[in-house]
């Protein structure tokens, strides 16, 4: 495949990884709607980053980081609907104003990016999605050894990612400007109740495992 073409399937696996509405989704929404566009796609950044990582342990056939995130899933999924619960939480009992400081703002950014970032690097469910969606491409992967294909796979992995949430920041932060603090207060209500939701979900799936009962 041509180095274009290769670029392109990692945009597509890129956006498709990162299309569905899960706790992350639902994070950027609330940044964006809060902050505007540029903080919703920063934050969106934390989320690239964690699936460049998993990317690039798919397309270079990285096994030790499957290995390691197989061997302490659990504690991995147990930190993540911890985070989802603590951040959701948050939200809820939060005051939110549209019209924040600008030291407010740059700080809210980059924890947001962060936060992201954890969400998204302590679900092995997304590691198991980009070993399921590049082992898939059969005679379209780069081959064993191909750096350079490997690469420009993941590079365009990482642009797809970086497209869906400019898109969804985008859209969000539009919606913003015909609204007032008492609808930003609804959105981080749904939004941290959507989150903590997410946690718990994770969590008692976690122990029903773990005691047998599914």
């Amino acid at each position: 495949m041509s180095e274009i073409g290769m670029v392109l399937l990692g945009l597509a696996i890129g956006f498709i990884a990162a299309a569905p509405v899960g706790p992350v989704n639902v994070m950027i929404m609330q940044r964006s709607f809060k902050r505007g566009f540029l903080a919703g796609v920063i934050t969106g950044i934390g989320s690239v980053l964690a699936d460049a990582v998993f990317a690039s342990a798919a397309a270079f056939g990285m096994t030790a980081v499957g290995d390691f995130f197989e061997l302490h899933a659990r504690t991995i999924q147990i930190v993540g609907g911890i985070i989802l619960i603590l951040f959701g939480l948050r939200l809820v009992l939060s005051h939110p104003h549209f019209n924040v400081s600008i030291g407010e703002r740059s700080q809210g950014v980059f924890s947001g990016m962060a936060a992201a970032f954890a969400l998204t690097i302590t679900n092995p469910g997304a590691l198991l999605g980009f070993l399921a969606l590049i082992g898939s491409l059969g005679d379209w992967a780069p081959e064993h050894g191909d750096w350079v294909g490997a690469s420009e796979l993941v590079l365009g992995v990482i642009a797809g990612g970086f497209l869906w949430w400019v898109m969804i920041s985008a859209i969000v932060a539009r919606l913003r400007v015909h609204l007032d603090d008492h609808w930003l207060e609804r959105v981080n209500w749904v939004a941290g109740s959507l989150l903590m939701g997410f946690g718990v979900v994770i969590l008692v799936r976690l122990g029903l495992i773990v005691t047998g009962l599914i």
